[in-house]
């Protein structure tokens, strides 16, 4: 899978793709993520990429001609299954929307910023628009990075133990139980018996009814799978 970030702040998604399961996923060659500068493709000798808002109001807007040069040099060599405008009115991101972005191919994550970008490239070049939450955040930067984080960890091979993506939170319709490490009692601070009984079909059963209680408490009006 190859993600392509287009940002007019590339040095904020350095540190997230160079450690843990971005940069090994990357190191095994199983996924790629690039950031391109949108000033690289601004217009006239200061690489202008943003102006004011038609109509007024505070605040600049993304200008249109930059984002859709990066556009089609991307899509020059690269075919690409969603163009994906990061904008805090977009669909909310799920597990299962990351679930289904880890089954494409290729995908171009576009970031806002300072009062967004020009309403002609939402209308006619992104295929899809997401939110990571009902909160405005300075750019799209971060939520950029998130997603990705999201999608890549899901793909094969990425996770030493390929399991471990599929008893996250939210994978079954549930979010995920209690975990304990060693010791078994500390400060008179002890893990359930249950967890240290050997039997696994008594395990299974108390990691099912605790995460149905958890998602009940946590998650009261959700839609998750309590069944």
């Amino acid at each position: 899978m190859q993600i392509d970030i287009i940002s007019c702040q590339p040095d904020l998604l350095e540190s997230p793709f160079s450690h843990s399961i971005l940069k090994r996923a990357n190191d095994k060659g199983l996924a790629s993520v690039h950031v391109h500068d949108l000033r690289d493709y601004g217009i006239g000798n200061h690489r202008q990429i943003d102006d004011y808002a038609f109509g007024g109001g505070a605040g600049m807007v993304l200008m249109m001609e930059p984002i859709l040069n990066c556009l089609e040099n991307l899509k020059n060599s690269t075919e690409y299954d969603e163009i994906i405008y990061m904008s805090p009115d977009g669909e909310s991101f799920t597990q299962s929307l990351a679930n289904q972005l880890a089954t494409n191919g290729n995908l171009i994550l576009l970031c806002g910023h300072y009062k967004g970008i020009d309403e002609r490239i939402r209308e006619h070049f992104i295929t899809r628009e997401i939110s990571i939450g009902d909160y405005v955040l300075s750019g799209g930067e971060l939520a950029a990075a998130v997603v990705t984080d999201a999608v890549i960890r899901l793909l094969p091979g990425v996770l030493s133990n390929e399991s471990s993506a599929l008893t996250d939170s939210f994978q079954d319709g549930l979010i995920a139980p209690p975990v304990f490490t060693r010791p078994s009692e500390f400060r008179g601070l002890k893990v359930p018996d249950v967890l240290l009984s050997g039997n696994e079909a008594a395990i299974d059963q108390w990691r099912f009814e605790r995460s149905v209680e958890r998602t009940k408490q946590r998650r009261p009006d959700s839609d998750l799978n309590m069944e």
